[in-house]
Order: C-alpha cells, then sequence, then structure tokens
C-alpha cells in the first residue's frame, strides 16, 4: 500500500518533469523564455482537462518551494550591507513604487465599482510584480550589477516584504479581530526575525561553514542549504509571517559569510527545477471557461494593467530623478502583477469581497501580464536604447556598473595570489578570489583580503562569482588535467575572458598554450610578482609605473642590506 501511495504521488511529479523540459526547450528554440513555456503548458493541461491529474499536494509543495527557494537566492545578493547601500531604493524608490500603483489601480477598481477598502486591497495587489519573472530576467540578461537590475530588485524585496502585510489584512478581512493590531504585531515579528537573522548569521553558520569547510566535506553544502532555507522559510511561517520572508532572511544570513558563491551554486538547480513547477502551476490555476465567457474583458483588464503600470512606474522613476530612457527600461520591467497575486486573490474572504468572477477574471489577467513579461521587458529594453542612440549622455550614469563586477579573479589565496592582490590593490583594480581550503581562506580574511570559499574547478560556481563580468581570471595552483577537462566550456562561455596559470617549467607553460591559457613561469621573490607584472600590463598599466612598483617590492621583499645602516 505505501508503494501505491509513493507511485501515485510520483507520476504527475514524473510527467511534469517531462513535459516542463519539452516547454522549455521549445520557448527556447523558438526565442521566448522558458516562463511563457511553464505558463502555456499549465493553460494546455487545463485546457485539455489535465489539471486534476496534477492536482496533488506533491505538485503544490513542489510549486510553493519555487518561490522559496527564488526568495533564497535573492536573500544570497542582498547581505544587511548591501541593503545598507540600497536602503534609498528599498525604502524609498519601493514605497513611492508601490503607493503610485496602489492608488491608480485602486482608483480604476473604484471606477469599476468596487467599495472603497475592496479598491484599495485590488490596487495594492495589482501594484506588486513578479520577483520569480523579473528576477529571471535579470539574471539571464546578466543585469544584477547594473542600476536597472539592482533598483529592480531592490523595489521587489520592498514589495514582497509589503505582501506579507498584504497577506495580513486579507486574513483579518475574514476574522472578527482588528486590524491595526494584527499588523503592529506582524511588524515587530519582522523587526525580531531580522534581528535574529542577523545574530545566527555571526554567531552559527558562519563558525558552522569553517567546520564544514575545514572537513573538505563539501557535499555537506547541498544539505546545508537546503536546510537553512527551508528552516528559514518554517520558522517565519510559524511565528505567522511568511515563508518567503524567511527564504530572504536564510539567504541574506549565508550572504553575511565567505560560503555565499559555494551554497549559490548549490541551490541554483533546486531554485530553476522547482520555480518551473510554480509557473506550471500558475497555468493550471487559470479556469478557461470562465476566462473565455468574458475573454474581451479579461483582455482589456491585461492591457489596462500593464499600461497603469508602465505609467506609475515611470512617474516613480522621474520622482528619484532617473532619465526617459531608464525610466522606461524600468518600468516596463515591473510591469506585470506578481505571483502573490494568486495567493491573495485565492483567500476565501479576498474572494468574498471582489466576488469569484472578478477573482478569476484578475487572476488570468495577472497571469497572461507574468506570460508577456520577457515581450514587454525586452520591448522596454529596445525602446530605451533607441532613445539613447538618438541622444547620447556622455558618462551616463544608469549605465555604469553600481555592483562593481571587479576585472580580476584569483583561484587560490596563497602566496602568489596574495602578491597578485597586492598588486591589484596598489593600482586601485578590484579583484575578486576563491580559496577552497579552510585555513589559508581564513586567514586571507584575518589579513583584509577580499575572498570567499569555493573552487574554480567546479563549474557551477562560475556563475555566482560573475565570471561573465571579469576580463582575467588567474590560475595560481593549477592541474593540467582540470584545466583541459575545463577549457572547453569555458571558452564557450567565456570567449572574452584571459586565462592564465602560474607553473613551474617551461614544459608547463607549453602544455597551458595548447589550452588556449597564458602561463607564466614564477620565479620572483616574493613568489607572484611575475604574474603579477604580466596581469598589470595585460590591463594597460603604464609599463613605468609597473616596474617602480616590482622593483619597490623586491626591496621590501629583500630587506635592508645588512651593514648599510652602519656605513652611513
Amino acid at each position: 500500500m505505501g508503494d501505491e501511495h509513493v507511485l501515485a504521488a510520483l507520476l504527475p511529479v514524473i510527467l511534469l518533469l517531462a513535459l516542463g523540459l519539452f516547454a522549455a526547450l521549445a520557448s527556447r528554440a523558438i526565442g521566448l523564455s522558458p516562463i511563457v513555456g511553464y505558463l502555456v503548458l499549465g493553460l494546455g493541461l487545463r485546457f485539455a482537462g489535465l489539471d486534476r491529474v496534477f492536482a496533488s499536494d506533491t505538485v503544490a509543495i513542489l510549486a510553493a518551494l519555487g518561490v522559496v527557494f527564488l526568495l533564497f537566492d535573492i536573500g544570497l545578493d542582498f547581505s544587511f550591507k548591501h541593503i545598507r547601500a540600497h536602503a534609498a531604493d528599498i525604502f524609498g524608490f519601493g514605497p513611492v513604487q508601490m503607493l503610485g500603483g496602489t492608488i491608480a489601480l485602486g482608483g480604476v477598481a473604484l471606477l469599476a465599482g468596487f467599495a472603497l477598502p475592496t479598491a484599495l486591497l485590488v490596487g495594492a495587489t495589482l501594484a506588486l510584480s513578479s520577483t520569480a519573472v523579473v528576477a529571471r530576467l535579470i539574471a539571464e540578461r546578466h543585469q544584477q550589477n547594473c542600476p536597472v537590475g539592482l533598483t529592480a530588485t531592490a523595489i521587489l524585496i520592498f514589495q514582497d516584504v509589503a505582501a506579507i502585510f498584504l497577506l495580513i489584512v486579507a486574513g483579518a478581512l475574514g476574522s472578527d479581530a482588528p486590524l491595526l493590531p494584527a499588523f503592529g504585531l506582524a511588524l515587530l515579528k519582522a523587526a525580531a526575525a531580522f534581528g535574529v537573522a542577523l545574530l545566527l548569521g555571526r554567531l552559527v553558520v558562519r563558525p558552522l561553514f569553517a567546520t564544514i569547510a575545514r572537513s573538505r566535506n563539501e557535499e555537506v553544502f547541498t544539505g546545508i542549504a537546503l536546510l537553512v532555507a527551508l528552516a528559514a522559510g518554517w520558522a517565519t511561517g510559524a511565528i505567522g509571517l511568511s515563508l518567503t520572508l524567511g527564504a530572504f532572511l536564510g539567504g541574506m544570513i549565508i550572504a553575511e559569510t565567505p560560503f555565499r558563491a559555494v551554497i549559490q551554486s548549490e541551490i541554483k538547480p533546486f531554485r530553476g527545477l522547482f520555480l518551473s513547477f510554480f509557473f506550471i502551476a500558475v497555468g493550471l490555476s487559470i479556469d478557461l471557461m470562465v476566462l473565455l465567457s468574458v475573454w474581451p474583458a479579461l483582455i482589456g483588464v491585461t492591457v489596462l494593467l500593464v499600461v497603469v503600470k508602465i505609467a506609475t512606474n515611470a512617474a516613480a522613476s522621474f520622482s528619484f530623478r532617473w532619465s526617459v530612457p531608464g525610466s522606461t527600461q524600468l518600468s516596463f520591467l515591473l510591469a506585470q502583477g506578481s505571483e502573490f497575486a494568486f495567493v491573495l486573490l485565492s483567500l476565501p474572504p479576498v474572494r468574498n469581497l471582489v466576488g469569484e468572477r472578478a477573482s478569476a477574471v484578475l487572476i488570468a489577467a495577472v497571469a497572461l501580464s507574468l506570460a508577456a513579461t520577457p515581450t514587454i521587458a525586452e520591448a522596454g529594453r529596445n525602446l530605451a536604447g533607441r532613445m539613447r542612440m538618438r541622444k547620447p549622455v556622455p558618462a551616463d550614469p544608469e549605465l555604469e556598473p553600481q555592483g562593481e563586477i571587479a576585472p580580476v579573479f584569483i583561484a587560490g589565496m596563497g602566496t602568489a595570489g596574495r602578491t597578485l592582490a597586492d598588486a591589484l590593490d596598489a593600482f586601485e583594480i578590484g579583484y575578486a578570489a576563491v580559496e577552497r581550503d579552510e585555513r589559508r581562506l581564513r586567514e586571507a580574511i584575518a589579513d583584509g583580503y577580499k575572498v570567499a570559499f569555493g573552487n574554480f574547478a567546479d563549474p557551477r560556481i562560475w556563475g555566482p562569482v560573475a565570471l561573465h563580468g571579469r576580463r582575467i581570471s588567474v590560475l595560481t595552483t593549477p592541474s593540467f588535467e582540470v584545466s583541459r577537462a575545463l577549457s572547453a566550456a569555458m571558452l564557450d562561455l567565456y570567449p572574452a575572458l584571459t586565462r592564465i596559470a602560474i607553473v613551474h617549467s617551461a614544459e608547463q607553460a607549453e602544455q597551458y598554450r595548447s589550452i588556449g591559457m597564458l602561463s607564466v613561469i614564477d620565479r620572483s621573490t616574493p613568489p607572484g610578482l611575475d604574474v603579477a607584472e604580466l596581469v598589470l600590463r595585460q590591463l594597460g598599466i603604464e609599463p613605468a609605473r609597473v616596474d617602480r612598483w616590482l622593483a619597490q617590492e623586491v626591496a621590501r621583499a629583500l630587506g635592508p642590506v645588512p651593514g648599510r645602516a652602519e656605513a652611513a
């Protein structure tokens, strides 16, 4: 009997995995985002009458986990330091954008005949944008460190927190509990959750990861990543907040440690897999019979939703002195509804207020806006590009990366790696580094070097360390067998990346040249000066400045000549 239950639960999951893979490949083949393929797949299954086959608790849990892991992944990029750096966007731009959308969309709902409280609730719900869709688009376009990507992500973080309080308001509509005390209690709980997350990151999580790194049992990182994401989500859910808030805080806990990159590489496959279930579930949730009977109204509501959100987003951007092209790109990117709308509009108290028919239309309009988001966002990006081409602005700050992607990446922070880092610091050139040995990692961090835990030989870490934005990578302790095995993939993914290896003989140098890598026979004192010279020259630093720095380092390494002080 137990096996039969397992088989019955696994069948819809297996079918959705196979169909989702086909949908993703088909979408890519015709130039669309896989998100569109997943939504269309869900709609198709509903149209074919197969929605009940996939309406299992297992599929619903996997779909919910998609948003949980997405928020966890976003949290990994938003340490408390990052939040302080982007506080103006999170706590300034975010509220202004949300307020503008709520007033405008609430006004439209009011004109449509809803009562004022209901209209405001509908307006606030529709003012939310989709973290799941937008974050994926930003990642696909490598916009995580450009102003549009950073500001959009900051706004979405504020909206995710705002959505938690909307859920509280919506839940209170169906009870006799006073709304204001419930709202205040939730605010206190959220503040306490942030405080606890900060303490756990400092006192528990960092020492735990350091212990795991010392054991060299790297496969445990997968289990730890899942544990932190799920446990943090469960903890906030257990105190009446959102699972997604806990997942976001769990990511923030790890973002405060040197282990962010390796955890991000471990969690990425789970995020992508579970998100596919979420988007398919969205498509499955749409009642086609109701929609077909009111399709003109549905199309009108969808278009109105997108147009109003573009207008209010642009107004918020202008109020923060964004240019017309930048405001255009950002407003189009955030023009869709949110996955939270499906939750809010499905709550019985909200459905009673809004009405079954209106709820179905709004849910479908949000789903259609999600499906159209890649196309709408691309249209906004192209429009902004044409505007900038017609009226170019020298050194346009909106086109400059704000979250700096340093040009040099160092794999291994032994003596040679540290010397190279010192050289880059001396010329005010940014770098990032990974080190897989926990002792060297700990010592390098203690000495002030910017280094994270990770194994550069694992291709999964290349994305989290933003290798796409680097100009040069340096292997300080390379293995030719590993480099040869990974060379084809690295050339395919990062054709513009200059790869350098530190070697100890001419024979080794020739081996690395045969796979398209530069090599340096490092015989310098201290070790690393030879590779530092090559890197600095590759970056265009004037030879005379490089020579002066090298002479200073050699003199410092050799120390004072014995007897010189006495002779003086």
